[in-house]
């Protein structure tokens, strides 16, 4: 067996061949289950694995652990009351953290392997019920049941998932190979049943009378989550999590985009790469890319050193930061800092990268969101954005030019002019850096292939490139947009906080300068 939560499937074949008078092992369930504790991290949280794997996705709470925690106090409680009392405790404390997943439209973050399961993204709050835990404060069933329920209803809105046939398909939004696992079959979407747990609720119980809640009424807007790494936000429209680099065991398909991306979108999905030649395959949606070889070949962040810090003083400024410390290539080393979104500007967060090139010289490139290229009217590709004389209020600036055909003048722009896309909302990256620290970057939109993000088909990336010659020590400050298309927002307002750029934080520009 996997040394994963895969080890609770066989805790599970033992118990169902215990309850039913069939041959079993006490012996290999009770370990299986002291050695998946040894996952345990602390406040609710499991790891995916043993020490030295960082990878708490959808595994740590919906997926496995937390779901099959609660199945085992339901199910095994009245033999095992000290375990599953510790299984309770933990979903009480991991249920303030992981709301945090879930905007108010119903739409989950997709992030890390396995998104494939779509709707089993919410397991987790009905085994709440089923396995009759009392909820922490302040949350209550309603929020609760809203969870479910937007999520469900979200999920009927996606009609791309089906086959023909009227089953479920490999993919996300729409059948998608490029983003499936080595363990998956035609089968797997099936796990998405997972979210029918809530079924074997009593129709008593107050997940189903209550009246579905908001919980983003009663939950910080921006939460550091300490044992994930991650940095959550809901301001500007969606649900974002700026992400410490997780990595899966080993190297999985699309391993990089699936958790070492900076930013991962409750609006915008992750992309993943579709082919291994120039910035159009690899799709660096949310990524910083580095190439020594003149844009063939990307390397960007899979393995990282990690850590959420605070900074910005004693003030009201100070707020949680996210620094990461990677190698794409030997001889290259990059420290990137994550800022999320303040409040007096909340359709940007910040990034900023201090790339040392000691042995090479690399090109570079910065990625904001995915966001659809397709024209509202006939599907083909977005033009050139004009406010005055668009009715969808829709296009790019500069000039989308067509795949691989990038030397286009009207294709680029200056960094800090940046690029930016308006389709299903706005995306966009400017540099903030100046030239005298980073050697002037240009902005452009990335004419991504197809089938490369989760929730889109076919898109376009806002990206920054830059060079850093052969012993160059310089800083990029990237700022990304994004502002998406939604209940009560208007066309003509995707862009309304596109001049409204954040200022550098004071801290980061000391740090910048020494």
């Amino acid at each position: 067996m996997p040394n994963t939560n895969w080890l609770w499937f066989r805790v599970f074949a033992n118990l169902g061949l215990k309850k039913n008078g069939g041959k079993f092992s006490q012996e290999r369930l009770d370990a299986d289950i002291k050695h998946l504790d040894t996952f345990y991290r602390g406040d609710g949280w499991s790891n995916d694995g043993p020490e030295g794997i960082h990878q708490m996705d959808y595994y740590s709470s919906s997926f496995a652990i937390h779901f099959l925690q609660l199945l085992y106090a339901k199910l095994a409680g009245d033999e095992d009351p000290e375990r599953a009392a510790e299984f309770k405790k933990r979903a009480q404390m991991a249920a303030l953290d992981l709301a945090h997943y879930y905007d108010e439209e119903g739409r989950a973050i997709p992030f890390g392997r396995s998104v494939g399961y779509r709707f089993a993204m919410v397991s987790f709050w009905g085994a709440l019920a089923y396995a009759d835990v009392e909820l922490p404060v302040p949350l209550t069933w309603g929020m609760v049941k809203g969870i479910v329920m937007r999520h469900l209803r979200w999920w009927q809105t996606q009609h791309d998932m089906w086959s023909s046939s009227g089953t479920l398909t490999i993919g996300y939004s729409y059948p998608n190979m490029y983003m499936a696992e080595n363990y998956n079959s035609p089968g797997s979407p099936y796990w998405a049943c997972l979210a029918f747990i809530c079924l074997a609720v009593p129709k008593t119980h107050p997940f189903w009378t209550s009246k579905e809640e908001n919980h983003w009424n009663v939950i910080p807007k921006v939460k550091a989550l300490k044992h994930p790494g991650h940095i959550m936000s809901n301001l500007g429209g969606h649900c974002m999590l700026l992400s410490s680099g997780q990595a899966c065991s080993y190297p999985m398909k699309g391993t990089h985009a699936k958790y070492g991306a900076f930013a991962y979108s409750s609006a915008y999905g992750y992309s993943v790469p579709p082919g291994l030649l120039t910035l159009e395959q690899y799709a660096l949606a949310s990524q910083l890319g580095l190439s020594d070889d003149g844009g063939d070949y990307w390397k960007t962040r899979r393995l990282s050193d990690s850590s959420l810090q605070t900074r910005g003083g004693d003030g009201s400024s100070s707020g949680p930061v996210l620094v990461s410390l990677w190698s794409p290539f030997p001889d290259v080393h990059v420290k990137t800092y994550l800022v999320p979104p303040h409040e007096s500007t909340p359709n940007w967060h910040l990034r900023a990268h201090h790339i040392r090139a000691e042995g090479r010289d690399v090109m570079t490139a910065d990625g904001g969101f995915a966001i659809s290229s397709r024209r509202a009217a006939d599907g083909r590709l977005l033009g050139l954005y004009d406010a005055e004389g668009n009715e969808e209020k829709e296009g790019t600036r500069p000039k989308l030019v067509g795949n691989y055909d990038t030397a286009t003048p009207e294709g680029w722009a200056d960094g800090r002019e940046g690029a930016f896309a308006v389709s299903l909302g706005a995306v966009g990256v400017r540099a903030l850096e100046g030239k005298e620290r980073g050697g002037g970057r240009t902005a452009m939109l990335v004419n991504a292939d197809p089938n490369s993000n989760l929730v889109e088909s076919r898109t376009t990336i806002p990206t920054l490139q830059g060079t850093v010659g052969k012993g160059q020590s310089v800083w990029y400050v990237t700022a990304v947009y994004a502002k998406p298309s939604g209940e009560g927002v208007k066309k003509e307002d995707y862009l309304s906080g596109w001049e409204a750029v954040p200022e550098v934080p004071s801290w980061l520009r000391e740090e910048m300068s020494q």
